[in-house]
């Protein structure tokens, strides 16, 4: 195993995969490839949903993690590359699973008293009157459903009353997730903010927040430029984005996250601020929220690429 980064080894940008988040990797992982290139790194595109996608992995000499969804961000991928001996950027085994269930990702930050909506899961034993009754004396109307392990805003979408809330029961068996989580719906502003260790120890970058029309910051939002406004920095007061990147430093290593992540707010018009997910393997897009953030704190996309591939080096102990 190499231990240090050279541009004389071969990098693998893992990407694609067979998630429903699919799209977006590809997107993440052909932009930084090209980024590595262009700073001079000997770099293999590999889609991990090819036949010999392990063979060309056990070829490389470190990886840089792209994968998006179920088998990319949840530890399986992560604990492959530490039985292969393959260097990788961003969290190991244990923090990436944390992060990716969300529910279990929510108790550890509720025993720390921190503030995330209230919640409970889906349970498929349940006839769909039950579950509404579970979820009206748990959470109450309205409510916000999602994939326990997902992203994207893919799967997602608001019941705003028991009748609602049966049609989404429906329409849920027609999706590739396995579990899904209901949450308290909190109307607000989305702020996420990137958190990279660039020195040594967890910095987090500007927040970064968006206005939308729709009714909430969906896939159709988060894809087509036209239908939100993104402010980075951030126009809310001073002493929220504060309170947000003091959080969100804390969320990473409470988490266990190494190297970069990004961890997403929601901001109601009373200042409260919600949070609602850890991301340990932000989208690496040149358009995306965390090259955003990078760029308002003065860092090139080359260079964030270049700094999520050094931390494929500065991992302690065995990628927990």
């Amino acid at each position: 195993m190499v231990s240090d980064l050279s541009k004389s080894q071969l990098v693998g940008v893992l990407y694609g995969g067979d998630s429903p988040e699919r799209a977006g990797s590809l997107a993440s992982g052909k932009t930084a490839a090209d980024a590595l290139v262009s700073e001079g790194f000997n770099t293999l595109l590999i889609d991990t949903a090819e036949p010999q996608a392990i063979e060309s992995i056990q070829k490389i000499d470190v990886a840089l993690i792209a994968l998006h969804g179920p088998g990319g961000e949840d530890g399986k991928i992560q604990g492959l590359l530490e039985i292969l001996g393959v260097p990788y950027t961003g969290s190991g085994v244990l923090a990436s699973a944390v992060g990716m269930h969300k529910p279990t990702f929510k108790q550890l930050i509720s025993s720390h008293g921190l503030d995330t909506p209230k919640w409970i899961t889906l349970d498929p034993s349940l006839t769909s009157d039950e579950m509404s009754k579970v979820v009206e004396s748990h959470v109450g109307w309205p409510v916000f459903i999602k994939p326990s392990a997902g992203g994207g805003s893919l799967g997602a979408g608001i019941g705003r009353s028991p009748s609602d809330f049966a049609h989404m029961l429906a329409d849920l068996n027609r999706q590739d997730y396995l579990e899904y989580l209901v949450e308290e719906y909190v109307p607000g502003r989305p702020c996420s903010v990137g958190v990279i260790e660039t020195s040594g120890r967890p910095e987090a970058l500007p927040v970064h927040d968006v206005e939308t029309d729709r009714e909430f910051y969906d896939y159709a939002a988060k894809h087509d430029p036209s239908k939100r406004i993104e402010n980075c920095p951030s126009i809310l007061p001073k002493d929220v984005t504060e309170r947000l990147q003091e959080e969100a430093v804390r969320i990473h290593m409470l988490t266990g996250a190494h190297g970069v992540s990004r961890v997403d707010f929601i901001v109601d018009d009373n200042g409260r601020s919600v949070i609602l997910e850890i991301n340990t393997v932000p989208g690496l897009s040149d358009m995306g929220n965390l090259a955003t953030m990078a760029k308002a704190a003065g860092m090139s996309y080359p260079a964030l690429v270049t700094a999520v591939l050094k931390t494929a080096f500065n991992r302690s102990g065995h990628g927990w």
